[in-house]
């Protein structure tokens, strides 16, 4: 593992680390703001709780754990896009820039929905990465790639061995039939 990353995924985890735990223990004082955007997601996704206080504490404890794996280097794909998951309905429910009253604070807000969204491209960066090995597309494709090649490789063998052994058959199939002596 090179250096940046071993460097590059604690300082991009920390803010979810940080905020997740936030989120987990006092989900009520982000519920107001978030309910514009759970709403039309628990109605669509059952399995997610009901109540918008569950669904942030839900998403707090996504990034907590997720956010430690990614620190860790454990698992690290799955919780960047983990993360990344989390990261959208946060930043559309966060920072509704569009919505802000005053010049101050809507600036203020963009800079915010900027930073995230800066933040989820490093998490889809992270996500893709593969630390220098291959991927599983690769390893698929490597590999059913080097099964054809097998495969090529026995069926000319048995091409092979198939039209001697028929023409020694065909030849005993001529010769007159000894009588078991």
């Amino acid at each position: 593992m090179t250096l940046l990353r071993v460097a590059g995924r604690p300082l991009l985890a920390s803010m979810f680390v940080v905020g997740g735990m936030s989120s987990f223990r006092s989900p009520e004082e982000l519920a107001p703001i978030a309910e514009p955007v759970v709403r039309p997601i628990t109605e669509r996704v059952a399995a997610l709780p009901d109540r918008t206080e569950q669904v942030v504490r839900l998403s707090g404890g996504v990034q907590v754990v997720a956010g430690v794996l990614l620190g860790l280097g454990w698992f690290p794909r799955l919780s960047a896009a983990a993360l990344a998951g989390t990261l959208v309905p946060t930043t559309i429910a966060g920072h509704r820039f569009w919505e802000a009253e005053d010049d101050t604070s809507r600036a203020q807000q963009r800079i915010h929905f900027l930073k995230n969204l800066s933040m989820l491209g490093g998490l889809l960066i992270a996500a893709d990465d593969t630390g220098s090995g291959p991927s599983l597309l690769w390893r698929g494709r490597h590999t059913a790639h080097e099964l054809q090649r097998e495969a090529r490789l026995v069926r000319r063998s048995v091409r092979a061995t198939a039209r001697p052994a028929a023409a020694v058959g065909g030849l005993r199939a001529k010769l007159p039939a000894r009588d078991g002596g």
